[in-house]
């Protein structure tokens, strides 16, 4: 929708400020809106999770001018290591950087630096408000009013969910018919910065123990290191547990287990961003009602086992803005948004048979069956087939375009 210099320009709420919260509130401004982004967090946040970029998504960041900022502040990641308990090498897969491919894909960085990198990317007349977030929408066929939790309404064009997969704003909208399934895929991850020794390497190290655990640890660029404890259960609700109650069960889980689990163990008494995620793929009949639409995990978490999320994110945020650039309407443009995305997010959340079990054995013998697969995936002849594990959707369609403001 581009608009004239005399004309007002819409008004657009995007609510979420990770990473599709940003992009979106690029490319929309880039399109002609006035963008403002609502952040329920007092302050943006930072560090976070290892993520990648791969596919269309490089290409989005290339039309940012972001892709050389993105290589800059990378975590180093050289490619992932599985290890045995001693720490011993079972097998590796070194970073492929013609293809990108694999599980470490050649742009990975922290979330907090790419949310920290869009949202620098932005014209300084995009809007940003932190501690605050949306307890009501209403809408008509000409605007959204949204109720804040710290009281007053607001008035916009259009509202963009751009939320986590467990979105509050999401719950307001899209009920009936159109509330998304939550598919829980029984599996648990930690995640946690603790202190970097010397043993630490730019490898992402993981290693599977008996009872479909595993322990993770991956490098970074602000001299920490990333610790992941992942493990599987039917057991519900611990997500919603406090921050000292999440402790006690992952020293519970993991006492027994060697490596390096007793060194992270000790350092979560000292982490203050530890995140404990009930692994959950969100599947949303539609991701638009009139004039609210859905964007990111809030539409369709893949979660980290489907991998390609935050590519998702940029992907969409970018034909999200396309669409309304384009279209007559904003109901017309989000139809053609969720037209061109959706086969590739139908894609990404259609998980191997057996995903995520198979990587996360309960005996000792499945789990030398996989440390045995990834040695077999990790020779030659079969590598390119092994590419596949983490390296989302190899789509070769070509990005819509986007009629911008100037």
């Amino acid at each position: 929708m581009s608009t004239p210099a005399s004309t007002p320009r819409p008004r657009v709420l995007v609510t979420g400020a990770s990473v599709a919260g940003p992009a979106a509130a690029y490319w929309l401004d880039r399109a002609g809106y006035d963008v403002t982004v609502l952040e329920r967090a007092p302050e943006p946040r930072r560090g976070g999770q290892n993520i990648d970029v791969r596919g269309l998504a490089r290409d989005v960041l290339e039309r940012m001018d972001l892709l050389d900022a993105v290589r800059d502040v990378g975590t180093g990641e050289v490619g992932t290591r599985f290890v045995d308990a001693d720490g011993g090498t079972v097998s590796e897969f070194p970073t492929d950087d013609s293809t990108g491919d694999g599980p470490t894909a050649e742009l990975e960085i922290l979330r907090g630096e790419l949310a920290r990198l869009l949202r620098e990317a932005c014209p300084d007349r995009v809007t940003w408000r932190h501690g605050d977030h949306v307890v009501d929408v209403d809408q008509d066929d000409a605007s959204v009013t949204v109720s804040l939790e710290r009281g007053g309404s607001e008035s916009y064009d259009l509202l963009v969910v751009a939320e986590g997969p467990w979105s509050h704003t999401r719950g307001l909208v899209m009920t009936g018919d159109d509330e998304p399934d939550l598919e829980r895929l029984g599996m648990y991850c930690a995640w946690a910065t603790i202190p970097r020794t010397d043993d630490d390497d730019r490898w992402w190290r993981w290693m599977s123990v008996p009872g479909s655990r595993s322990v993770n640890l991956r490098p970074d660029n602000t001299g920490t290191t990333r610790a992941m404890l992942n493990f599987m259960t039917d057991e519900t609700g611990l997500r919603e547990l406090s921050v000292d109650e999440q402790r006690a069960e992952l020293r519970e889980r993991f006492a027994d287990v060697g490596w390096e689990a007793p060194r992270i163990l000790d350092a979560l008494d000292e982490a203050d961003d530890l995140y404990l995620d009930d692994l959950t793929q969100v599947r949303c009949p539609t991701w638009s009602r009139g004039r609210v639409v859905l964007l990111g995990d809030a539409a369709w978490c893949v979660t980290p086992i489907g991998g390609f999320g935050t590519s998702l994110a940029l992907i969409g945020a970018y034909v999200l803005a396309a669409e309304l650039s384009r279209a007559s309407s904003p109901e017309a443009a989000f139809a053609a948004y969720e037209e061109w995305l959706r086969p590739l997010v139908d894609d990404v959340q259609d998980l191997p048979p057996g995903t995520p079990r198979l990587a996360n054995p309960r005996s000792r013998l499945g789990v030398a069956l996989f440390n045995a697969g990834t040695r077999l995936a990790a020779t030659g002849p079969v590598r390119a087939l092994a590419s596949r594990l983490g390296s989302g959707s190899s789509s070769d369609r070509e990005l819509p375009d986007l009629v911008t403001d100037r």
